[in-house]
């Protein structure tokens, strides 16, 4: 048994932190109905879609006033609704909130956007990179005197947006379950990423606050950084403790070496640098992991995500999977108890659990047979 079984979220298909949302929550075992657009042509396979796995769904063209009516009445049975329309896009639709929640007083609606539902920017248009730039978790993402550039959707999308948006769902739901009374989760990705920020922020202010990129150890310090190899690879050493630092000055042999006698002056950085940087490209990246994985150098080769997936701790742990050959990243978190879904199963082609869901939702073949000829299906 997965262990949110029982579950049913119905998602309006949009792009980016929601459909992801949607695909964790299905990888812990919830019924994910995602709405679609009606494509008139036969919806080819689409494998590499992977933020739609382990979904159920069906397409619907929601100009249509009978299609409208059948998300209502799929409200009636679920739990859950994720949407991440600008505001304004689903009370146009005639799926607002208050009406969904007239449908199903315990339904937990969740809103997926970039800047909130309210606010002088919340009809403006972005992205990733814009929303995590005017929060400031951009801020601290490359060195001093470099751009800030952060890995792609990672800090936006995923983690200020889709993973917040899981939360508060989840939340939502448990407060629905004791009191029958569902509202709305407004997840924005300025405020998730914003409060990611807290525990940097906690940091910053233990060492008086500043916020100065390249004057902290944890941001530009030597032994907090990126290191080419000979044959061009990559590594990470990320020793902050005294006695991680201590341990890769050892097995690199630095150990007693006066340039290194402190790693708090920010004016020996960049000599402590140059040195590490010629040592660390004297050697291949494979030599490195030979001398340093899994010691307490605090180390790590920067893998790509084929060489992630070959890793042999990746791979005892099974984190990543070739599905209908895409390959991905197993669910996570792990449970004890419960087994996640097989989310190895695939993507759904579009519209391909139309008729199913609509049986289930209580419509006969008359009734399918009208929306087939009204174009709502």
């Amino acid at each position: 048994m997965s262990i949110l079984q029982g579950l049913r979220i119905i998602e309006i298909a949009g792009l980016g932190p929601g459909p992801f949302c949607g695909m964790l929550l299905a990888d812990l075992g919830a019924d994910v109905i995602v709405v679609e657009r009606k494509n008139t042509r036969a919806p080819p396979p689409r494998p590499d879609y992977i933020v739609n796995r382990g979904k159920r769904s069906i397409a619907l063209d929601l100009k249509q006033s009978q299609a409208v009516e059948v998300v209502l009445r799929l409200v009636e049975r679920a739990d859950v609704l994720i949407e991440g329309m600008r505001p304004g896009v689903m009370e146009r639709l005639g799926l607002a909130p208050s009406i969904c929640l007239e449908r199903r007083p315990s339904l937990i609606y969740g809103r997926m956007t970039g800047w909130g539902q309210h606010g002088p920017l919340s009809h403006s248009p972005g992205h990733d990179g814009n929303y995590t730039a005017l929060s400031g978790a951009l801020w601290y993402a490359s060195p001093p005197g470099m751009a800030p550039v952060a890995p792609p959707t990672l800090i936006g999308d995923v983690g200020g947006g889709a993973l917040y948006l899981a939360i508060g769902l989840l939340a939502g739901v448990l407060k629905a379950r004791q009191s029958g009374r569902g509202q709305v989760v407004d997840a924005a990705i300025v405020d998730g990423s914003a409060h990611m920020l807290n525990l940097l922020l906690s940091v910053l202010a233990a060492n008086d606050g500043g916020y100065e990129r390249g004057v902290h150890h944890f941001d530009c310090g030597p032994s907090v950084n990126t290191y080419r190899c000979s044959d061009g690879g990559w590594i990470v050493v990320s020793p902050l403790e005294t006695q991680f630092y201590d341990e890769l000055l050892d097995r690199i042999g630095l150990a007693g070496d006066p340039v290194f006698e402190s790693r708090t002056v920010a004016g020996d950085w960049p000599r402590q640098r140059a040195v590490l940087s010629e040592i660390f490209a004297s050697r291949t990246r494979a030599e490195w992991c030979t001398i340093l994985e899994g010691t307490d150098a605090c180390f790590a080769p920067v893998n790509d995500p084929v060489e992630a997936a070959r890793h042999p701790h990746m791979a005892a742990r099974q984190v990543f999977s070739e599905v209908d050959g895409v390959l991905q990243a197993a669910p996570a978190p792990r449970f004890s108890e419960d087994a996640p879904t097989d989310w190895r199963r695939g993507v759904p082609r579009i519209g391909e659990d139309t008729e199913t869901i609509l049986r289930e939702t209580g419509y006969e073949e008359n009734g399918i047979r009208e929306l087939r000829s009204s174009g709502a299906i």
